[in-house]
């Protein structure tokens, strides 16, 4: 149950970011501009979400299965995955916090927004799959230094993945609706959010370096064992 939860938090963190944020406003903003109304719009944002999403799921479904079904990769992952996590945590939380920045490659999003605005809402779930593979330092962090190890250590190709695609989707439905009530609220909204995942950033960072040095700790250094 704890993993389901943290594969679910995990999704919603990488989606309030902000970058995946800014991202996914940005899109929602352009498809609603020509799909009328606002019922239309909530589809858009529906189907933007689920591509964004499934998107999610697959890579890391992908992943995970890829991974378990290579015997060596599988036998060294069971051996030294406590090993391994601990570090992985830590260095996650620092981008979290941001401690270290490592520079992925942008996407020009306005561009791309402006081109799918003439797509409605056949383009929606496209642009939701489009945006999910441009990937920002905390969203990379939370998706391949958590989530797949996560996956991982508990061999779920499709739960867990699904859980983190649920998560991504859940605050981007939401935008979705305030923009179909309307562009201020949204704005309220915006602030809000970005207020609370500052926040919930910073306190998730500081529980995965603590729970990172304690791993390492148990599992790399013999401490904590009785």
């Amino acid at each position: 149950m704890f993993e389901l939860l943290a594969a679910i938090w995990l999704g919603i963190l990488t989606s309030i970011s902000p970058c995946p944020l800014a991202t996914n406003i940005v899109a929602i903003s352009y498809v609603g501009k020509n799909v009328g109304s606002p019922r239309r719009v909530l589809v858009a944002g529906l189907l933007y979400a689920l591509g964004r999403s499934l998107v999610y799921v697959t890579l890391a479904a992908l992943l995970v299965a890829s991974l378990l079904a290579i015997p060596q990769v599988s036998i060294a992952l069971q051996r030294y995955m406590s090993k391994l996590l601990g570090p992985i945590l830590v260095l996650t939380g620092m981008v979290m916090l941001g401690l270290i920045s490592p520079r992925l490659g942008s996407n020009s999003v306005s561009e791309l927004g402006q081109r799918a605005a003439g797509w409605g809402l056949g383009g929606a779930a496209a642009l939701g799959m489009l945006f999910a593979l441009a990937f920002c330092p905390v969203s990379a962090a939370l998706f391949f230094g958590s989530l797949i190890p996560l996956s991982l250590r508990h061999r779920s190709t499709v739960l867990l993945p699904m859980m983190y695609g649920v998560g991504t989707a859940l605050p981007v439905f939401l935008f979705a609706t305030l923009l179909a009530l309307g562009a201020q609220r949204l704005a309220a909204a915006f602030n809000r959010v970005a207020r609370i995942e500052r926040w919930a950033r910073g306190v998730t960072g500081i529980v995965f370096i603590v729970a990172g040095v304690y791993m390492s700790l148990t599992h790399i250094f013999g401490f904590f064992t009785f």
